[in-house]
């Protein structure tokens, strides 16, 4: 069954290409095209288009499919081109044409569009928290390492002292801004399409108002050109979203494959969370984070899949759409995967001892050194090229008392104003 069949033959070749794998793709947004339907139903009532008996058969049976929806008895056979007809057909078949006056006053074109702004606010919602979850596990884990050294790096080499506390919340804080993004994108998917039909209205006297606030959405697309224009920029808005968040977890799964390697031995995990090699018996591999590292890099690509799709289209539907919901539910489930896994993982991190008395963190405390002379008076660039002639002549010695001067810095990580900055941006 297909919406849009006029009783023409159709070509199965053509058929199948079109179609592509659309009804496996649509059992995520099953459950919001019910969501959307019942409160198109209800909408249509309150307007005189159906009865209240109509009403609540109509309601009756979308309650039943979405039941069937919960607990995975759902099925979409391959006589159907995609979801919207599959519910269409079940409401048909069990009512008659109560069940064909379900589509009245709308289109394919919103009811896609309705379902996928409800699953897409959904995941947002969802990604929110997961993120908000790792949050707190950095914070925590940079309260509880807070005092623990660790050598900072500029250009690969050894920089300036550091430390684990600043490592876990700097990634901490940058959640915030992924928040901030994440946000933005959900305040552009917060407005119902629906009603907006074909791109160019109804003709039908409807109450757009109603079903906006039937489905708690926090306003609607007023021009129907614009819902439809909104298909593709949404689609964008999210995957720049998503690709925020894989930026900050790409770059974190990085240091923790270059930390745990044994040139620099700065921290390990369970044996359970690391794999060995078929021939290396004493190869502990990070696969989790390379995992975690290439699954971020890969969502960051969808912003540019997503372009490369909508760019240039003109106004009004476009089948191009149709292949933006795969690229965008796999990157969307892909980002809930991601952050579940480097929350459970980076839990149970162990950090390593580090001796600083080795010969390669000898110049560590060289900047520290400098600003000790500069607080007993000399100028800075005097000071810099005092410490600098003692590094070129090999007489310059690592200083413990400037590394500790330096500690007041890389110890005050300011936690609580970074969770401020979190509880600023609102409730989840």
């Amino acid at each position: 069954m297909k919406l849009w069949d006029k009783g023409l033959k159709i070509d199965r070749i053509i058929e199948n290409f079109t179609v592509g794998n659309d009804r496996e793709i649509d059992t995520y947004i099953a459950k919001y095209d019910v969501q959307a339907s019942l409160a198109h139903a209800e909408m249509l009532c309150s307007c005189g288009y159906l009865t209240k008996p109509e009403f609540e058969q109509l309601k009756k049976g979308l309650q039943t499919l979405q039941t069937q929806i919960e607990n995975d008895t759902f099925q979409i056979e391959k006589s159907f081109e995609d979801v919207h007809s599959k519910i269409e057909f079940e409401l048909t078949k069990v009512y008659g044409e109560v069940g064909k006056k379900i589509h009245t006053a709308r289109s394919r074109n919103d009811q896609v569009l309705v379902a996928l702004h409800l699953y897409y606010k959904d995941s947002i919602l969802e990604i929110k928290r997961l993120l908000k979850q790792l949050f707190d596990s950095l914070i925590k884990l940079a309260d509880n390492h807070q005092g623990k050294l660790l050598p900072g790096y500029t250009h690969l080499q050894v920089a300036m002292p550091s430390s684990f506390g600043m490592w876990f919340s700097s990634y901490a804080e940058l959640l915030i801004d992924d928040m901030v993004v994440l946000n933005s994108a959900l305040k552009v998917v917060d407005q119902n399409p629906l009603g907006s039909a074909a791109g160019y209205g109804s003709s039908f006297k409807i109450d757009r108002e109603e079903t906006t606030k039937l489905l708690n959405f926090n306003t609607l697309k007023y021009n129907s050109v614009a819902a439809q224009l909104s298909r593709g920029k949404s689609a964008r808005t999210i995957a720049n979203a998503l690709g925020s968040v894989g930026f900050t977890l790409s770059k974190f799964a990085m240091d923790v494959c270059l930390y745990i390697s044994q040139n620099f031995g700065f921290i390990t995990f369970p044996n359970e969370l690391t794999t060995g090699s078929s021939i290396m018996p004493h190869k502990k591999n990070p696969d989790v984070f390379e995992l975690l590292r290439a699954s971020s890099n890969k969502v960051q690509a969808l912003s540019s899949e997503i372009q490369m799709i909508t760019n240039n289209l003109p106004s009004g539907y476009h089948r191009d759409f149709q292949l933006l919901k795969e690229p965008m539910i796999n990157g969307i489930e892909k980002t809930k995967e991601i952050l579940s896994i480097f929350d459970y993982a980076i839990q149970q991190i162990i950090i390593q001892p580090i001796d600083f008395k080795d010969d390669k963190y000898k110049y560590l405390s060289s900047v520290d050194s400098v600003n000790a002379l500069v607080q007993e008076g000399k100028s800075f660039r005097e000071a810099y090229q005092i410490v600098g002639k003692e590094i070129e002549e090999g007489t310059y010695a690592f200083s413990d008392s400037a590394t500790h001067t330096h500690e007041g810095s890389i110890h005050n990580l300011s936690l609580d104003k970074i969770i401020a900055k979190m509880e600023d941006l609102g409730s989840l």
